[in-house]
């Protein structure tokens, strides 16, 4: 009985501490949003509708992915980069650009809470 305590109690130091060090960045997994027009994303042009963003670690890359559930699912993957906030954000904030075809493209995104925000590069 000692020994399965003791393998579950490693087993759970060993998660929570992989845990933090997928967070080191003081944001959370996954978020909601909400585009009320469509929106350039990378490559993809989503429509407006509700998004459910996670986040996903390649090495040093962050990538965040927006998936729009429901009867026209939609989906987009973009890279980002990560710029740490003094604070935690007081309120989340998404931010757009105007490219030549007169489209939103998605530019910089904070959500309530983290300790970091997202900028998209121009070409990403």
């Amino acid at each position: 009985m000692r020994k399965t305590v003791f393998l579950i109690a490693i087993a759970v130091l060993i998660l929570g501490t992989a845990a933090m060090a997928a967070n080191q960045f003081g944001i959370a997994e996954k978020r909601n949003v909400t585009f009320y027009d469509s929106v350039r994303v990378g490559d993809t042009l989503l429509p407006a509708g509700d998004y459910v963003v996670t986040h996903q670690m390649r090495g040093d890359e962050h990538i965040m992915v927006f998936t729009k559930q429901g009867r026209k699912p939609a989906e987009a993957r973009l890279k980002c980069t990560l710029k740490p906030l003094s604070a935690p954000a007081a309120q989340s904030q998404v931010e757009y650009r105007l490219n030549a075809a007169k489209e939103h493209v998605i530019a910089r995104m904070v959500f309530k809470g983290d300790r970091a925000e997202h900028i998209f590069q121009a070409g990403n």
